[in-house]
């Protein structure tokens, strides 16, 4: 545990860096830790209850240890060559800088170091970091080098840099959830970072998250670990939430970090990090992609899902990871269209889409787009919802935890000497023996994984009520055949995670203080493609999507 200091900076070129000369080495010291008690009481009457913190800043990563590896490559980065490249970068979607590295504008290897002098730019200050990224590739610029001696035709993913949730195994880096117990986690490459590195993709970095997906405390905030301390959003540092669990990946993607970043979701932990970064999320049917390798919530909800910042780069990253694995047992083969789809936007007089009319009337920014699009030419069909209960949610999660997180830790820990926990109740264990540092929130969750006593058979008649209620819910769609629903956010994440239905959600607008707001777009089962060509046509439709102003530079 670090001891907090003041803060002393020197600046070298773009980045606080403090060089200090001993008799045996000069030491480089990027970042030093930091008092943030005052931050803690400044937010401790926020109105969002979520957002009082506890802590910001991690007391168990040293950012040196992080930045410093790659810091003798970035420094040489110019300034110059940043801003050359800035317009042609930043906040330009996957084609557009694909046919700038083809025209030979810039390399890979330099598309590297341009997202990564933004890291280290926002990052190494304590009054500029999201907290975000938590770990870096190191052999990442390597792999750039050996993108660019390879020209011929590829994936359009090739070359980009991905940045991975850490719940994601990846064999360069550790996969740690966010958790001290997992902190020392080797894996290898879970299985869509393997096709992700098959077709070409850089994995650039890790980004921080709720801690265990969002299962481990009741109402802490959204965005904190143990690991990685607390993710701010770009939009408002500790004035707007960042939502959960993806926390990271969306915040790192809508500053701009990467090209786009991987989440996972079990119930809204993609469509509401998303939201809250202004950036496009897209939450896949069940089995569209695998989740070997992946820390778990529950086998039965659980999946990865891309996040971009244009639908074009969501249905491009999407794709990459796309494939059948042997592994999973609700993996099945990709569905066509979704690598074309932002190529072909559904035509307007075409789409029908099912409006709320609750959300109509408490939401002016979704009223607003409703209208917008029945001005363009969409069929809008206006219903009310019913009020249908998703009784035995919990219980769902659960059980599904607590057998399979022993499954992973079984099957993927590859370092038994490093991670001492093989179970929920291990976990559980573990983090009592230092509370305040481990658990600092509680763990209301896990220990309500351990007091659950469903009977297996129970279990199960709770998996067909929870489907079939959330089917129900959507049963409109069929009955006034609808191409999509409409809803605000994460607001119906629930019932499209247990009816097992693809969601993807598109910036829609900013509420008057600044906070953004996204347009979530409900399908049918494998329905994905279709929701993409849909979600690109609103994209350029409204053009709603603005980068945070503090993170223009």
């Amino acid at each position: 545990m670090y001891r907090y200091l003041s803060i002393v900076f020197l600046l070298i070129g773009f980045i606080s860096c403090k060089q200090k000369n001993t008799d045996t080495k000069k030491e480089i010291v990027l970042w030093t830790p930091y008092n943030d008690s005052a931050e803690v009481a400044a937010n401790a009457e926020h109105e969002n209850r979520r957002m009082r913190y506890k802590f910001i800043q991690s007391k168990v990563l040293d950012k040196n240890e992080v930045f410093l590896p790659l810091y003798g490559e970035v420094s040489k980065f110019s300034k110059e060559r940043y801003e050359t490249m800035k317009p042609l970068v930043l906040e330009q979607d996957i084609p557009s800088i694909q046919n700038q590295i083809d025209a030979g504008t810039f390399t890979y290897e330099e598309l590297v170091l341009f997202y990564l002098h933004r890291i280290y730019k926002y990052e190494l200050p304590n009054n500029t970091t999201l907290n975000t990224v938590i770990a870096l590739n190191p052999n990442v610029l390597e792999e750039a080098r050996q993108r660019d001696e390879n020209k011929e035709v590829h994936h359009p993913i090739y070359g980009m840099p991905i940045l991975l949730k850490d719940n994601i195994g990846t064999a360069d880096m550790r996969t740690t959830a966010g958790a001290i117990a997992l902190k020392e986690n080797q894996t290898n490459d879970a299985f869509i970072v393997e096709r992700l590195k098959s077709k070409g993709a850089l994995i650039l970095g890790k980004v921080n998250l709720s801690e265990w997906a969002n299962f481990i405390c009741g109402v802490c905030p959204n965005g904190q670990s143990a690991v990685g301390g607390q993710t701010l959003n770009p939009y408002g540092r500790k004035v707007f939430d960042t939502g959960g669990s993806s926390a990271g990946s969306g915040t790192s993607t809508a500053a701009n970090y990467a090209v786009g970043a991987v989440g996972t979701e079990t119930s809204g932990s993609i469509l509401s990090p998303s939201s809250q970064s202004s950036v496009v999320g897209l939450k896949p049917t069940i089995g569209l992609l695998s989740r070997t390798g992946v820390v778990p919530i529950s086998s039965t909800l659980d999946t990865p899902g891309p996040m971009t910042k244009s639908v074009a780069d969501n249905a491009i990253l999407l794709d990459a990871m796309l494939g059948k694995d042997g592994m999973d047992h609700k993996s099945v083969n990709p569905e066509p269209g979704i690598l074309s789809a932002w190529l072909n936007p559904e035509p307007f007089k075409e789409t029908r889409l099912g409006v709320m009319a609750n959300l109509m009337e408490r939401d002016s920014i979704y009223a607003a787009n409703v209208e917008m699009l029945r001005e363009a030419g969409i069929q809008i069909v206006v219903f009310e919802p019913e009020n249908i209960t998703l009784e035995g949610f919990t219980t769902l999660l659960n059980l599904d935890m607590k057998k399979d997180l022993s499954a992973y830790l079984e099957s993927q820990v590859k370092n038994r000497d490093g991670v001492k926990v093989e179970s929920v109740e291990d976990v559980v264990t573990f983090n009592k023996q230092d509370s305040l540092m481990r658990i600092p929130y509680g763990q209301a969750r896990f220990d309500g994984i351990l007091s659950d006593s469903t009977t297996a058979e129970q279990f199960e008649k709770i998996k067909q009520g929870l489907k079939t209620s959330g089917r129900a819910f959507f049963k409109i769609m069929e009955e006034k055949q609808l191409d999509a629903l409409l809803s605000i956010n994460n607001y119906h994440a629930g019932y499209a995670a247990v009816a097992e239905f693809p969601a993807l959600t598109v910036p829609m607008g900013y509420k008057p203080d600044g906070e953004p707001e996204n347009l979530t777009f409900i399908g049918k089962p494998f329905s994905e493609a279709h929701l993409l060509r849909i979600g690109k046509a609103f994209e350029d439709l409204t053009k709603a999507r603005k980068i945070p102003e503090a993170y223009k530079d």
